[in-house]
C-alpha cells in the first residue's frame, strides 16, 4: 500500500472517471486519492458537519483493496476506487443508522441498501454516511442529532434537505458523487441551492428498500458527467425492491443531443405555495431563451396545481409520521426537533376520511402532471421558489408552519413518478445559487439527463458554479 497523500486540492479537481483513467494508467492509487480526500474532510468539515459517520481505518481498507485490483488490472466496475458518499438512510451493514433524529436508538443494520450494495459491487469506496434533518422531513439542514450541516459557499446559508449533507459534501469536494434520497424535491433543493447537478430518476430506476410513493433515490454531484456514472452503476435491478423498472440497458455516458425542434414548455408559475423570487424567475427564463436560441419550441405551461394539493400531501405525511411519533416513549418524543414536533401534532387529529381523500388528492395530482405535461419533450422551471435561506431555519419561511408551500415545483414529479433534474443556472446578487428543473417524462431518464446536459454546456459563464468552494 502506498504511503503517499494526495494533494487535497487534486482529490477535489479531478472526476471520477478523471481517476478511473489515471487509475488504469498507474498515474495515480486509489489509496493516495483516499488520504487525500480523507484529509481534506479533517481539514474543513468541522465547519461544514456533512457526515453522519466517517470510519477513515475502513476507507483506507477499501481503497486499498482497489488498489490491489487495479495493480492486477481486475477492476470490479466503472466506479473501481472512486470516493462517494451515501446518506444517513441508505443503511450500511454495522453502521449506526437514525434517520437524523435524536429520538431514535441508533440502527445497526444486517444487511446493505441496494444503493449501497450497487456501488459496493463496482469497487466504489464509500467515504461516510453524510446528514439529514429529523426523518428527512425538513428542506435544509437542521436536525436534533447532528445540529446545522452548513453551506461550503457560505456558512449562513441551508444546504437544503433532506438530503443536505450529501449535498454539502459534493459541493465541498468530498468526493465524486454523493448519493441522497428524494421524496419531495430532497436531492434537487440541496442541489439548486448549493449549484449542483442532481437527478431524481423515474420511480423505480434506483431500486431501494422500503419503497413508499414518491420516494427515489439519486446522485448530487459537481457534474452531469458524475451524476451520469452514478446512474450507470446505481440503477442496475434488485429484486428487493418490487416498484422497481425492468433492467434496462442505457447509454448513460452518451449525453449529446440536438433540441432543435423539441417540445419544450417553461413553468414560471407553479399555482400554489411560495411566490416566486424575481432572480429565480429571471434566471429561468434566461436559461429557456438558450433552448429557443438553438432552435426549441418554446412554450409557456400554466400552472396545473393548487393550494389544495399541497395541503393534501402534507395532511397525508403528517398523519405518517404522527403515527412514527406516537409511539415514542415521553423522553424520546422530547429529543424530536421542536419543529418536528409541532408539525407532527398536525397530524394526531386528522380523521380517517380526510386521510383517505388525501390520498385520493395524491392520485389526483399524478393525473394532473402527466396530463400538463405530457405534450412536452421537457419542462423547464424553477425547482424553489427561492434561493438559499438561513442555515439555521428549519425551512425557507423560518420557524412557521407553512405545511409545504416550498415544494410546488418539485412535489409534482415524485408523485407522478417522473425524472426531473437540477442543474445551477444563475446566481442572486448576493452570490446564492439558483437552480434549473428540468423534468421529463416518465422512463425518459437518460433523455432527461441528456437536456440538462445540453443546458451545462451551453450556459453562460456567469451561471457556471465555480468549484472548489469554500477552500
Amino acid at each position: 500500500m502506498t504511503e503517499t497523500t494526495l494533494p487535497a486540492a487534486a482529490t477535489r479537481e479531478l472526476t471520477g472517471s478523471e481517476l478511473v483513467k489515471a487509475y488504469a494508467r498507474r498515474e495515480l492509487s486509489p489509496v493516495e486519492v483516499a488520504r487525500g480526500v480523507l484529509s481534506d474532510i479533517e481539514a474543513r468539515n468541522p465547519g461544514i458537519n456533512a457526515f453522519s459517520n466517517l470510519d477513515p481505518e475502513q476507507v483506507l481498507a477499501d481503497a486499498a483493496a482497489s488498489e490491489d485490483r487495479w495493480q492486477r488490472g481486475e477492476p470490479l466496475g466503472a466506479i473501481d476506487g472512486v470516493p462517494c458518499t451515501v446518506k444517513e438512510n441508505l443503511y450500511r451493514v454495522g453502521v449506526p443508522a437514525r434517520a437524523g433524529t435524536a429520538s431514535s436508538e441508533p440502527i445497526l443494520p444486517a444487511r446493505n441498501s441496494p444503493v449501497v450494495d450497487r456501488i459496493l459491487e463496482s469497487g466504489g469506496v464509500i467515504v461516510g454516511s453524510t446528514t439529514m434533518p429529523d426523518w428527512g422531513m425538513l428542506s435544509s439542514g437542521v436536525s436534533s442529532l447532528h445540529g446545522v450541516t452548513r453551506s461550503p459557499w457560505n456558512a449562513d446559508w441551508t444546504v437544503g434537505g433532506s438530503s443536505g449533507g450529501a449535498g454539502a459534501a459534493a459541493t465541498a469536494g468530498f468526493g465524486s458523487f454523493h448519493v441522497g434520497t428524494d421524496i419531495g424535491g430532497s436531492v434537487r433543493l440541496p442541489a439548486t441551492w448549493l449549484g449542483l447537478a442532481t437527478l431524481k430518476p423515474s420511480a423505480g430506476r434506483i431500486p431501494i428498500d422500503n419503497p413508499y410513493l414518491g420516494r427515489a433515490a439519486g446522485p448530487l454531484a459537481q457534474s452531469v458527467e458524475e451524476v451520469a456514472m452514478a446512474m450507470a452503476v446505481l440503477s442496475r435491478p434488485d429484486a428487493r425492491d418490487f416498484t422497481s423498472l425492468p433492467p434496462e440497458q442505457l447509454a448513460w455516458n452518451e449525453l449529446d443531443i440536438d433540441v432543435r425542434g423539441k417540445r419544450i414548455a417553461l413553468h414560471l408559475e407553479p399555482g400554489a405555495g411560495m411566490p416566486v423570487d424575481p432572480e429565480v424567475r429571471a434566471a429561468v427564463a434566461r436559461a429557456a431563451d438558450l433552448f429557443s436560441d438553438a432552435g426549441a419550441e418554446v412554450t409557456e405551461l400554466k400552472p396545473f396545481i393548487d393550494e389544495g394539493y399541497l395541503r393534501s400531501v402534507d395532511d397525508f405525511w403528517r398523519v405518517r409520521f404522527w403515527r412514527t411519533y406516537v409511539d415514542l416513549s415521553p423522553d424520546a418524543k422530547s429529543r424530536v426537533l421542536p419543529f418536528i414536533s409541532t408539525w407532527v401534532h398536525g397530524g394526531a387529529d386528522v380523521s380517517g376520511r380526510r386521510a383517505l381523500e388525501a390520498y385520493d388528492a395524491i392520485g389526483e395530482l399524478q393525473r394532473a402532471t402527466v396530463a400538463a405535461t405530457g405534450p412536452y419533450d421537457a419542462v423547464l422551471s424553477p425547482v424553489a421558489s427561492v434561493a438559499a435561506f438561513p442555515a439555521d431555519w428549519p425551512m425557507p419561511w423560518g420557524h412557521a408552519d407553512q405545511g409545504m408551500s416550498h415544494i410546488a415545483f418539485t412535489l409534482p414529479y415524485n408523485m407522478s413518478g417522473q425524472p426531473a433534474s437540477s442543474v445551477n443556472c444563475g446566481f442572486t446578487r448576493d452570490g446564492r445559487p439558483i437552480g434549473l428543473q428540468i423534468s421529463g417524462r416518465r422512463f425518459a431518464d437518460l433523455e432527461t439527463l441528456r437536456y440538462t446536459a445540453w443546458y451545462e454546456r451551453s450556459r453562460s459563464t456567469d451561471a457556471i458554479p465555480q468549484f472548489p468552494v469554500g477552500v
